[in-house]
């Protein structure tokens, strides 16, 4: 055990005394920064862990994101048409880069024909900010439409592998289709009652 150095009032101190008194002071800082940087080194080394597996986990879900993508967009057609919409063409990945005008977008599915459009937005676990974020683009959409002439009426529908009741409700509140598996393929709710089908 490290021994403890106190200055007596009735014993002077000496040179020995005080350099003794030092070097133990010095030892406690050196042990002390030591320790410190242990510290700093296990939470960089918790730090890159956790970028690692936020790495993969967001990899793993691209992944997924993209089969569910091609799960759903060759079966979209089919699925509005019995909702009585007759879409004859349906494009992946549609991009719009329009530097021009400063309109900058990604759809994950394009689905139209002469009179409308709907664009379908589509992520494993959507989240009510991809329902606002949908909104933007909907709204990016309408402005690139009219700088280019294209009158047609755009619509909207988010897609999601889980989808809490609390998210389908709010994209239904927008005026977007919703689309959620249903057995072995999937099903597309209608906003109605309540809520209407959002026109841009």
């Amino acid at each position: 055990m490290a021994q403890e150095f106190v200055i007596d009032p009735g014993d002077p101190p000496t040179f020995e005394k005080v350099w003794r008194m030092f070097q133990e002071t010095d030892r406690k800082f050196q042990e002390t920064d030591r320790k410190f940087q242990e510290t700093r080194e296990q939470i960089a080394a918790t730090g890159r862990q956790i970028k690692e597996t936020d790495k993969k986990v967001g990899e793993l879900t691209n992944r997924f994101g993209d089969m569910v993508e091609h799960m759903v967009v060759p079966n979209l057609l089919a699925k509005f048409r019995a909702l009585g919409f007759t879409f004859e063409v349906a494009t992946r990945d549609y991009k719009i880069a329009d530097e021009k005008n400063g309109i900058f977008l990604e759809a994950d599915a394009f689905l139209q024909n002469g009179d409308k459009v709907m664009i379908v937005e589509i992520k494993a676990t959507p989240t009510t900010k991809d329902v606002d974020d949908h909104i933007a683009r909907m709204e990016k959409l309408r402005k690139y439409a009219d700088l280019h002439g294209d009158a047609r009426k755009y619509l909207g529908a988010v897609a999601g592998v889980v989808a809490s009741d609390a998210v389908k409700g709010y994209a239904l509140k927008k005026g977007f289709f919703v689309v959620i598996p249903s057995g072995d393929t999937f099903t597309i709710i209608k906003p109605e009652g309540k809520y209407r089908v959002k026109e841009w």
